[in-house]
């Protein structure tokens, strides 16, 4: 399952920051059920991401005051992950990826992380949007390209508005349709198919 030319583990592994982790129906772990995670790091001591459909009901502005101007709707923390749930990532979408922002770091094209210890007001103008993600999900050394392997997971790549979306819930299924083929038939494939 993973991506066309990449190579998967040994020393000259291919940076896969920036791309989507779409869960497969093979993947039985709940905290992944049907998730996609965009990856902001993958390096050989492991990978890092965050979960983009996964919506909670508590309110950016309610968390991080300062902040809820800029969050893209809807303007809600998202659970990014397992991992560290009481600390959190932004993820923001600069008006022009050339220009330099102190406190962003680049993942792909006009999207990357963004320091919350900046002040939002000087952000304003440059940023289109962000996401606050509450925990992450981590990978130590070698264990993604494992769990690719025994297929949980599809790696595809992302777009730019991937992880602000107006309807996270539809995200995972958006991304499979979208691949065409049969790829797009999982986008359908039941949540339980001792059910059908």
């Amino acid at each position: 399952m993973q991506g066309e030319g990449q190579a998967i583990g040994g020393p000259s592994m291919e940076s896969m920051a920036g791309r989507l982790l779409v869960a497969t129906p093979a993947l039985k772990d709940p905290n992944f059920d049907r998730t996609v995670v965009l990856l902001v790091a993958h390096e050989p001591g492991g990978a890092l991401g965050v979960v983009l459909n996964r919506a909670t009901e508590v309110a950016v502005a309610d968390v991080l005051a300062d902040w809820g101007g800029l969050a893209r709707d809807p303007a809600v923390l998202f659970e990014g992950g397992p991992v560290q749930p009481d600390s959190a990532i932004c993820l923001a979408r600069i008006r022009n990826p050339m220009q330099r922002i102190k406190g962003f770091h680049q993942v792909s094209g006009a999207v990357g992380t963004l320091d919350l210890s900046v002040d939002p007001e000087r952000l304003r103008e440059s940023v289109s949007g962000i996401r606050v993600f509450a925990g992450y999900s981590g990978w130590g050394t070698g264990q993604l390209e494992e769990e690719i392997k025994e297929g949980s997971w599809f790696v595809l790549d992302a777009l730019p508005g991937d992880a602000f979306v107006d309807r996270p819930e539809d995200l995972w299924a958006m991304v499979l349709r979208r691949q065409g083929g049969l790829m797009a038939a999982v986008a359908i494939f039941p949540p339980d198919a001792t059910l059908n």
